[in-house]
C-alpha cells in the first residue's frame, strides 16, 4: 500500500493539535460521580438504570459488597487528600468512614453489615430481594444485610489502615481508632469470625488476621486485644490461591492484606508469603496489583511503565456492563484467553483489578455503571508512589499517555515554553527551534537533544531521542530567558494512533486503498474520514468480495515491537490480519500499521479500533464499515 502525500499531511497535521493529559480530570470527575451516584445511603453501591441509554436510575445493586468498596474508596480519597490536600478529598473520605461507622453501628453489637438502607427507599424492595441469601435485618429507619464474609472486614481495613497515616486530622484518626477496635473486638470475640460463623473464620486465613491485629494496635496502641494462640502459617492461604486464577478475587483480597501487613510488621515470613502471590499474578496486567508492588517493594521501571499504561486504556473502558464475548476474537487456551486481555477489552465488572485478565466473556445490558474506584484507587496510589508524574506534561503526540518511546513523537505542555509559535519548516527536523532546545536526559543519566516539530508558549511537539533508554526521563526546556525541567516516563513501546480530531478519540487518521481482486496493482482510494468546518466525521467504507479494502492506521511509538506476530489490531472487537507495523515513508517519528478488513465487518458500523504492540494497548479511536 502506498500512502499519499495527501493523507500522510492529514495524519501529521494531528501532532499540533492535543489536548493534556486529563487524567486528573477523569480522577476528579469519576470522584464527583461516586458521591452523586454511587453513595445513596452513606456507603458505596451501583445504580442501575432504566435503560442502556437511559440516565433515570431504577435501583441500585452490589450491596453485598458495599462495606469492602467502601474501605477501598476511603483508601482512594485518603490517597487523593495525601497528594492535593484538597477539601473535597477530605469531605469524600470522611464520609466513607462516617459511613463504614454507619455499617457497624446498624448492626447494635459492632459487627460490620455489609451494607444499610433506609427502610423508606423505593430501592429498599429490589435491595432485599437481591441479597434475600444472606440475611435482612431491621433497624428502624434502616434495614441492613448480614452474613458478612472475611472479604468485606479485609477491605475496610484496607482503607482504615491507609486512611490513617495519610491524614493528618484528629478526628479522622479518632474515628478510624474507634472504629478499628469495634470492629477486631467483635471479631475477637465471635469465633474470630466476621459474623460468628467458625466456617468464616479469620482463622483459615493467617495473614488477614495478623493484618487486622496489626492495623487495630496501630491505629489505637492502647486496644488490649491480641490473637489465638495457635495460628498456622502466614503462607498457608496463599499457598492454596495460587493453585489456580477461580475466584480471582482472592488476589485481590490478598494484596490489599499485604499492602498494610507488610507496612507495619515486614519480616522475613510475610514477604515471602507475598511473593508467593506475586510471583503468580506479576504477568497478568493488573494496575491495582502493580502500585501496591510499588509500595512494598519500591521502584521497578517496566512494572511502573506497565502501571500507568494500564491506568490510560482503563478510561477507554465502557463505564456500565455490556456484555463481552471474546471468544473469537482473542487466542483461546481452555477455557481462558491464552494471555491477559487487553484492557479496554475486558470483561465488566465492580472493580476491574479482582477480575481474571483471562476472563473471555460476561457482564449484562447496559444497566448497570461501575464506580470508577478501579480507576482512582491506583491512579492516587500512583501519585503518591511517584509512578505517576503530578504534571504530566509528557505524552504522546497522537494521545494522551503515561510514557513515551525513543523515535516516537511526543508533546510537552507547560507555560512560558517559547517566546513565539513556530513550526519546523522541514525535513530533517532542527534541534534548536525559536530560539528554544530540549535536552532529554534519560534513567541512565545521557542527555540527548530532541528534534523539534513546532513549539509555543503552551507546547512543544517533538521527536523522542533515538537511544533515550527506559524509566523516568527529564526534559529540560532551554530559552534565551531561563530552563524549566520536566519528568516523563519512557519505556520501549508506547502505541498511540493518531485522531482526526487531534485528541486521540474518534474518527481515526487513516487511509483506504480498494484492490481488484483479479488485478491487485489496480487500487482506488476508499475515504475513511471527511472534514469540515465543525471537525471530522467517519465515512462509511464498503466492503466487497472483488474489492478487499486495506486501511493503513497512522501512530507512534510503535516501530520498536519486538515482531509484527506481537501486533494486533481489533476492528468492532474482531482480530484483523496486520500486514506491516513500523516507520511510515518520509516523516520522522510517525509509525504505520496496515490492516486488512475482513468481510465478516460489513455492518459494523462506527467500529472501535485497538493497537496492541506487545501486549500494550492503544488509545481507542474510530472507522466506519457498511
Amino acid at each position: 500500500m502506498r500512502v499519499t502525500k495527501n493523507s500522510l499531511a492529514a495524519a501529521i497535521l494531528c501532532v499540533f493539535a492535543g489536548s493534556a493529559n486529563a487524567s486528573e480530570a477523569d480522577a476528579l470527575a469519576i470522584s464527583a460521580n461516586i458521591r452523586a451516584r454511587h453513595f445513596p445511603f452513606g456507603t458505596i453501591l451501583d445504580p442501575i438504570f432504566v435503560s442502556s441509554t437511559s440516565t433515570q436510575i431504577a435501583g441500585y445493586t452490589r450491596c453485598g459488597d458495599s462495606a469492602l468498596w467502601t474501605g477501598a474508596y476511603l483508601a482512594a480519597e485518603a490517597f487523593h487528600y495525601k497528594v492535593t490536600q484538597s477539601a473535597n478529598a477530605l469531605n469524600n473520605l470522611k464520609a466513607a468512614l462516617a459511613g463504614l461507622k454507619g455499617l457497624a453501628d446498624v448492626t447494635g453489637d459492632n459487627r460490620l453489615a455489609r451494607c444499610m438502607v433506609l427502610a423508606a427507599s423505593p430501592y429498599a424492595a429490589g435491595i432485599q430481594s437481591e441479597e434475600a441469601s444472606n440475611t435482612i435485618h431491621q433497624n428502624p429507619p434502616w434495614i441492613w444485610v448480614d452474613n458478612t464474609s472475611r472479604d468485606e472486614v479485609v477491605g475496610a481495613f484496607f482503607g482504615l489502615g491507609a486512611a490513617f497515616d495519610l491524614v493528618d486530622d484528629a478526628t479522622v484518626k479518632s474515628g478510624i481508632g474507634d472504629l478499628a477496635t469495634r470492629l477486631i473486638g467483635f471479631v475477637a470475640h465471635h469465633q474470630w469470625s466476621p459474623n460468628d460463623d467458625i466456617s468464616n473464620t479469620f482463622l483459615l486465613r493467617p495473614e488477614e488476621l495478623q493484618m487486622l491485629l496489626l492495623v487495630a494496635r496501630h491505629v489505637n496502641p492502647s486496644n488490649t486485644i491480641s490473637g489465638p494462640f495457635l495460628v498456622p502459617p502466614v503462607n498457608v492461604g496463599v499457598l492454596v490461591d495460587v493453585l489456580d486464577n477461580s475466584s480471582y478475587f482472592k488476589f485481590n483480597l490478598d494484596y490489599m492484606t499485604f499492602y498494610n501487613l507488610i507496612r507495619l510488621q515486614n519480616n522475613e515470613d510475610n514477604r515471602a508469603a507475598y511473593q508467593i502471590v506475586r510471583d503468580h499474578t506479576a504477568s497478568h496486567q493488573n494496575a491495582f496489583f502493580d502500585v501496591i508492588d510499588r509500595a512494598i517493594r519500591g521502584s521497578n521501571t517496566s512494572r511502573d511503565a506497565e502501571m500507568a499504561s494500564l491506568l490510560e486504556q482503563w478510561l477507554h473502558r465502557p463505564k456500565r456492563d455490556f456484555a463481552v464475548d471474546l471468544s473469537k476474537t482473542v487466542p483461546v487456551c481452555g477455557q481462558d484467553a491464552c494471555q491477559p486481555i487487553p484492557v479496554p477489552l475486558r470483561v465488566p465488572t465492580d472493580f476491574l483489578w479482582q477480575r481474571s485478565p483471562f476472563q473471555l466473556a460476561g457482564g449484562g445490558t447496559g444497566l448497570i455503571e461501575g464506580s470508577g474506584i478501579d480507576y482512582i484507587l491506583p491512579y492516587w496510589m500512583g501519585h503518591y508512589f511517584g509512578v505517576i508524574a503530578s504534571d504530566s506534561s509528557v505524552q504522546s503526540a497522537a494521545a494522551p499517555t503515561a510514557a513515551v518511546a525513543p523515535n516516537s513523537l511526543a508533546s510537552l505542555y507547560g507555560a512560558n515554553l517559547a517566546a513565539s509559535t513556530v513550526q519546523a519548516p522541514s525535513l530533517p527536523l532542527p534541534v534548536t527551534l525559536g530560539g528554544l532546545t530540549l535536552t532529554v536526559t534519560d534513567a541512565a543519566g545521557v542527555g540527548r537533544k530532541a528534534p523539534l516539530l513546532y513549539v509555543s508558549p503552551g507546547q512543544i511537539n517533538f521527536e523522542v531521542p533515538s537511544g533515550t533508554a527506559p524509566g523516568l526521563a527529564t526534559f529540560a526546556v532551554i530559552n534565551a530567558s531561563k530552563t524549566q525541567s520536566f519528568t516523563g516516563t519512557v519505556q520501549p513501546i508506547a502505541p498511540a494512533l493518531f485522531s482526526m480530531n487531534g485528541t486521540g478519540t474518534g474518527v481515526a487518521a487513516a487511509t483506504a486503498v480498494a484492490l481488484q481482486a483479479s488485478n491487485p496493482q489496480l487500487q482506488s482510494p476508499v475515504p475513511v474520514f471527511q472534514c469540515v468546518a465543525l471537525g471530522c466525521v467517519s465515512v462509511p467504507m464498503i466492503l466487497g468480495v472483488d474489492t478487499p479494502v486495506y486501511v493503513s492506521l497512522y501512530g507512534t511509538g510503535i516501530r520498536n515491537a519486538s515482531s509484527l506476530a506481537n501486533v494486533a489490531v481489533t476492528i468492532n472487537a474482531m482480530s484483523v490480519p496486520v500486514l506491516y507495523a513500523g516507520p511510515a515513508p518520509n516523516y520522522d517519528g510517525l509509525d504505520q500499521v496496515n490492516v486488512a478488513l475482513a468481510l465478516s465487518l460489513r455492518g459494523s458500523g462506527e467500529s472501535n479500533v485497538i493497537l496492541t504492540v506487545d501486549r500494550q494497548a492503544s488509545n481507542v479511536v474510530t472507522i466506519n464499515i457498511q
